[in-house]
């Protein structure tokens, strides 16, 4: 690979690149090189600069110091717009699309050149552009219809139909099921084989592994290195991005004398527009052990936790508590207050991190303070027990700020989510309902979350975790609920079942004489 890029012109050089944000220096002399027909990883820790320097590249921001070049010529990129007329287009992790338009409406909302509005020569070209690469996508299709894959999938034609021949994919498989997962390998091979330049930015090592040609790694905001990936490891690139040794293994102590915390039986949930989200759901979450709850994105994960927390309206159906004195207490229709007070947590990361659990323009200790604040009779009684906390989960999840006093809204997105799950885990739980716990975060945080969570476990706790990462929620719990569609459809033994079962029975519903085998 070296040799062979050696001969070549990148498609894309960076170099000297700088970019700061006030006091904090998001990238720091940046030299990097892309080459068409390879796919390049970018890897680094939360806030060590990646998705800083891709959006410089993408137009979104301007470099402060540093040259750009575009085979071989340099280049000035002011705007995305300018971006995609040399090439080069950014599928973010957040999808930028209209609901209520088709996937074609979409894929040329914005365009000016003649003849954009003439939809069905656009989805003959959209056909086309399938076709080349391997998509399943109707043009006609509302964008409202669709599973997050298929926009997704929207959001990658958008760009290659406007001439990308450079594509950036910022986290493309954090909300996809395997099955997902491979067909968006194919096709990104496929793009390769088309000459084309992939970069991707992802924690997730083992599809680095399956995918990529070369990593490039970033630490705190420098470029540390790149290396071919048929000649690494997870534990090489792991301790390239981390900067020293990392351990790498799950435990998984067994279950601490469990027993049922919390039974949830026949749960139904509708929303607003009459659409069930949950669909008479049972199951029990022991105390001292980790339920795993897998699902597509949508299967009813949220509403799910949000009943048990007292903060999802129930249609009918029944969530019992029992206490260690083995009474009963039905948590329908306590105020979330009265549940918290029992010892329920809700540790929920939201896509939008700062618009639940944590206020942006507070800053770190002040947010510690909103899960303690009931302790004392202001909440201006004591602040050095939060302050104590704060400094806890800083150091404890190596948390990237100036200090304590910093508003959390300054903070990168996954030093954030460090907080928010911080707090909640420290705040000694009987039950922690912990959803997307990692999502975002870099591999060495993410270990850092899987051993608080076991410290948990083995303190008698009962965690109810919701996870994309099939491998992590194989590695780390002890029974796995699979929610398919709002149904249940298996519990299984996360010892003894397969990546490959949960990933069926997410998106294919068993017959219930099936579901019985390895469930309670």
């Amino acid at each position: 690979m070296e040799s062979q890029n050696e001969k070549r012109v990148p498609a894309v050089s960076m170099r000297n690149i700088t970019k700061t944000f006030g006091s904090v220096v998001a990238n720091d002399h940046v030299g990097l090189d892309i080459y068409r027909g390879e796919i390049l990883a970018l890897l680094g820790e939360n806030g060590s600069g990646k998705t800083t320097l891709m959006n410089m590249l993408s137009g979104l921001y301007y470099p402060d110091e540093g040259q750009i070049f575009i085979d071989g010529s340099e280049v000035s990129i002011p705007n995305p717009r300018v971006a995609l007329g040399m090439g080069i287009g950014m599928v973010h992790q957040h999808f930028k699309l209209v609901d209520v338009l088709t996937a074609t409406e979409n894929i040329v909302l914005g365009l000016k050149d003649k003849g954009r509005l003439d939809l069905d020569a656009a989805a003959v070209k959209i056909r086309k552009i399938c076709t080349d690469y391997g998509f399943d996508i109707d043009p006609h299709r509302k964008i409202y219809d669709m599973s997050v894959s298929e926009k997704q999938t929207v959001e990658i034609i958008k760009v290659l139909y406007r001439g990308a021949d450079i594509l950036i994919l910022d986290e493309p498989t954090a909300v996809l099921t395997p099955q997902e997962t491979t067909r968006l390998f194919d096709i990104i091979r496929n793009m390769k084989s088309d000459g084309k330049a992939i970069i991707i930015i992802t924690h997730k090592l083992q599809e680095v592994m399956h995918v990529s040609d070369r990593v490039a790694v970033l630490r705190k905001g420098a470029y540390i290195g790149d290396l071919v990936t048929k000649n690494t490891s997870i534990q090489e690139m792991t301790d390239m991005m981390v900067g020293h040794k990392v351990n790498l293994n799950i435990d998984r102590p067994d279950p601490v004398s469990p027993s049922p915390r919390i039974v949830v039986k026949d749960l139904t949930v509708t929303d607003k527009d009459g659409l069930v989200k949950l669909d008479h759901v049972s199951f029990t979450a022991n105390s001292g052990e980790i339920l795993g709850i897998a699902g597509i994105s949508g299967s009813g994960q949220k509403e799910l936790l949000e009943a048990i927390a007292g903060l999802q309206t129930v249609d009918s159906g029944s969530i019992e508590y029992i206490e260690d004195n083995g009474s009963h207490d039905q948590l329908i229709g306590k105020d979330p207050l009265a549940i918290s007070n029992l010892g329920v947590s809700l540790s929920f990361v939201p896509e939008d991190r700062l618009g639940m659990g944590l206020v942006g323009n507070m800053d770190i200790t002040d947010n510690m303070m909103l899960r303690s604040f009931r302790n004392g009779k202001t909440v201006f009684t004591d602040r050095k027990a939060p302050r104590k906390l704060a400094g806890h989960v800083v150091k404890k999840l190596g948390v990237v700020t100036p200090d304590l006093s910093t508003p959390v809204r300054k903070l990168s997105g996954g030093n954030v989510q460090k907080i928010l799950v911080g707090r909640e885990i420290a705040s000694t739980p009987t039950v922690l309902l912990s959803a997307y716990a990692v999502r975002g975060l870099d591999i060495n945080s993410a270990y850092l979350i899987y051993d608080l969570m076991n410290q948990q476990k083995e303190a008698g706790v009962s965690i109810v975790y919701v996870g994309e990462d099939l491998d992590v929620l194989l590695a780390l719990c002890d029974r796995i609920v699979v929610l398919c569609g709002g149904s249940c459809n298996g519990i299984l033994d996360a010892r003894t079942t397969t990546k490959e079962e949960v990933g069926l029975r997410m998106t294919t519903k068993k017959e219930p004489a099936s579901v019985g085998g390895s469930d309670e």
